[in-house]
């Protein structure tokens, strides 16, 4: 099932399928390591939603909403 990342439950976890967005939104995040294939597991949640905070390549990251919202993974289930 695909699903952005900001759609994502805690606990959850998928492969980063692509990556949408224009200029220096998509390059930030492919130079934090979200490229195709890479394993993403959604951490925790600010009590409002935004940021959050997901581990990807061994590393914890923290994304804004909008950030994660251009990250389409493959959720499996």
């Amino acid at each position: 099932m695909e699903k952005t990342l900001e759609q994502f439950e805690i606990g959850e976890r998928g492969a980063v399928k692509r990556v949408l967005g224009e200029g220096k939104i998509k390059r930030r995040l492919f130079d934090m390591g979200i490229t195709p294939g890479a394993e993403i597991f959604l951490r925790k949640k600010a009590p409002l939603g935004d940021p959050i905070e997901v581990t990807v390549r061994g590393y914890e990251l923290t994304l804004r909403k909008t950030e994660a919202a251009c990250v389409v993974t493959e959720v499996e289930g």
